[in-house]
């Protein structure tokens, strides 16, 4: 619910602050007070697109700003934590911002924003009537959710919008799956060639450096033979050789020792360094026996390198990777040869699901028609008595193509307001007065269901009077039992029926037009009312009827 519009600089307006209460407001003045300019500064925070226009003369910028009781709108207070907002005792604050140069600005609870979701939240509201940009009734989303309601079909229709949202799931998981068939194919040959070419190389871990270093023993044979021979012969087996030289100082070294034991040390170390050398001659003999010279195996070997330096340039830098990629590989190759089989169950889900969709659609569209039916035997019924004698009402129900996420039919009002004429969408009617009064007809049907707390009606009284007028003035007490309902009006028979009378009145202050309200009660509600009637404000009997109407109301 509204509590308090506070503007600021505002076209004609310098600084008002307007409280409203519950039940039935009306706003009166004389044509030209500024009351429109008070309902197009609320649209502001409608999401209406702000204007350096509206900035009054002089200032720095416009203020729009107004503090509603949300405690009891669980949709706004759940998108208010979504957004990470706090309230405080149910308040919501929304402000905006118009500077005459420069950047706008938007808060919400103090914290900045954008106009976008100053105005979603607004719209959630607050509903205005008379101007067609900011009468959500127009839109087909918010007639569909209306009639929905009205029908007791919004359970139906949540089931509906369950089970198309599961149904869109699985199609796209079976779409993306079939959209990647070639794909999946092509790569599933791709992996059993890269699969086929790791298994034929039966490789085995440090194949390379094992390989490297038998290729470098065959490459250098010949060289490792002489020399392993000539060291051989040297230390060991030729003429000469230092072992046997070496063994001769060794027996001289004995005889010494045998006369001076300290020569034991000494004679122990060439005894060492003997059977070393010796040890190596022997050794180097048997690898210049083992060492084969065969030009064939180094072949084969260089080729077998080859083979593995291509392997690991392709699948990795190392013979480690290239192994972890094979398993890599095949896993999948694994996962990929399975999707197959998910794709006959996705396929089999996907017809479960649109079985399902379609029975919960078919409910939908059972209610519907239903609660359209009565939608507009009611309406038919209203529409005379708020000045439309020859209005027809309508509830187009346009099967789909397909089932939607909203069901199997578009949902649209149409109307006719004048006898003879084919009804059409509401967006068409030519009269704001005319439009307002459709709206208010379905608001009278619709007020135990409809969640929007505000409504503002302007131009509502357009071309009315007399009768109609009281009519029209009951309607809006009536939704005013459900809704916080803020009327602009001329007629008296109107603002006698409101719970809060507001007067708007301009003036001149020092050269420059400014705009105020204020509460009307007693003596002063009683001249408005007969300023409203036409007739001479000041006259006994204008009073007298002014309070005759304030007291029937």
């Amino acid at each position: 619910m509204l509590i308090e519009l506070r503007i600021r600089d505002y076209a004609v307006i310098d600084d008002l602050t307007l409280e409203v209460g519950p039940g039935l407001s009306a706003l009166s003045g004389e044509t030209g007070a500024g009351k429109s300019i008070i309902v197009g500064a609320l649209s502001l925070l409608l999401g209406e697109r702000a204007s350096s226009d509206v900035v009054r003369a002089g200032a720095d910028r416009a203020l729009v700003e107004a503090v509603f009781d949300v405690s009891m709108h669980d949709g706004v207070l759940a998108r208010i934590t979504e957004l990470g907002i706090e309230t405080e005792d149910g308040l919501l604050i929304l402000r905006r911002e118009v500077a005459a140069a420069g950047r706008n600005r938007a808060w919400i609870n103090g914290s900045p924003t954008t106009a976008g979701i100053v105005g979603e939240l607004g719209k959630a509201l607050v509903e205005l009537h008379g101007q067609h940009e900011h009468q959500t009734l127009l839109r087909q989303e918010t007639q569909r959710s209306i009639l929905d309601a009205f029908a007791g079909a919004e359970a139906a229709a949540a089931a509906v919008a369950q089970a198309f949202d599961s149904l869109s799931r699985v199609e796209k998981r079976l779409g993306d799956l079939q959209a990647r068939r070639r794909e999946i194919a092509s790569r599933v040959d791709f992996l059993r060639f890269q699969l086929d070419e790791l298994a034929g190389a039966d490789l085995g871990p440090d194949e390379d450096v094992l390989l490297e270093e038998e290729s470098r023993r065959l490459e250098h044979s010949e060289e490792l033979l002489g020399e392993a021979t000539r060291i051989h012969t040297t230390l060991y087996a030729g003429e000469g050789a230092l072992t046997e030289r070496l063994s001769e100082v060794e027996r001289a070294l004995a005889r010494l020792k045998a006369w001076d034991a300290s020569l034991e040390a000494p004679y122990e170390a060439l005894n060492e360094a003997y059977h070393a050398l010796a040890q190596v001659g022997r050794d180097l003999g048997d690898y210049a026996e083992s060492v084969s010279h065969d030009p064939g195996r180094l072949t084969e070997i260089r080729e077998r390198l080859d083979l593995l330096h291509t392997l690991m340039r392709k699948y990795g830098p190392s013979l480690t990777e290239v192994l972890e990629s094979r398993e890599r590989l095949a896993g999948e190759l694994d996962e990929l040869e399975g999707g197959e089989w998910d794709e006959g169950q996705l396929t089999a889900e996907v017809e479960r699901q649109r079985g399902h969709l379609t029975e919960v659609a078919a409910r939908l569209t059972a209610l519907r028609k239903e609660g359209a039916h009565e939608l507009e035997s009611a309406a038919e019924v209203l529409l005379p008595d708020l000045g439309l004698p020859g209005a027809t009402f309508q509830v187009a129900l346009e099967t789909l193509p397909e089932i939607r996420g909203h069901g199997d039919e578009n949902v649209e009002f149409l109307v006719s307001v004048n006898a003879g004429f084919a009804p059409t969408p509401l967006a068409r009617v030519a009269s704001g007065g005319e439009l307002s009064r459709v709206m208010l007809a379905l608001k009278a049907i619709l007020a135990r269901v409809d969640q929007v707390p505000t409504l503002v009606f302007d131009e509502i009284d357009a071309g009315i009077g007399g009768q109609v007028a009281s009519l029209v003035a009951q309607k809006l007490k009536d939704v005013a039992h459900y809704h916080q309902v803020f009327v602009v009006t001329h007629l008296p028979q109107i603002a006698c029926r409101a719970g809060t009378h507001l007067f708007v009145k301009k003036s001149d202050e020092s050269g420059l037009a400014a705009t105020s309200i204020n509460a009307l009660t007693g003596e002063v509600r009683v001249q408005e009312i007969a300023r409203m009637l036409g007739g001479d404000a000041d006259s006994k009997r204008s009073r007298d009827h002014a309070r005759e109407l304030l007291e029937a109301g």
